[in-house]
């Protein structure tokens, strides 16, 4: 997988969406490692300099995840702030958006 860091302090990974590469989030990078963080973007698999895997059922969210678990271990860091520029959570047509991120918000949203 490849990964770019820069800077020194508490770790922020940056998770890009479709169509995007980790270089989507270079300001952001430079921006947070001068305040003190260390900002890490990895390529997932498929992008950039990253392998394609060659099954697609590699390609879940919780492949996705394993992948992020496992550079948190490559790493040798306890926690991360994760950032992505996708939601997550998948749409559901019969739900308004803002209900559901008062389930995961609370009330006060």
């Amino acid at each position: 997988m490849h990964v770019t860091k820069i800077g020194e302090g508490p770790a922020v990974i940056f998770v890009h969406g479709f169509p995007e590469l980790w270089y989507s989030w270079r300001h952001q990078m430079l921006y947070l490692s001068n305040k003190g963080y260390r900002a890490i973007a990895p390529n997932l698999h498929g992008y950039g300099d990253t392998d394609c895997l060659s099954e697609i059922d590699s390609y879940t969210t919780f492949h996705i995840i394993g992948d992020l678990v496992a550079l948190l271990d490559v790493l040798e860091l306890e926690q991360a702030l994760v950032n992505m520029s996708v939601e997550f959570c998948p749409r559901n047509p019969l739900r308004k958006p803002r209900d559901i991120l008062k389930e995961f918000l609370g009330d006060d949203y």
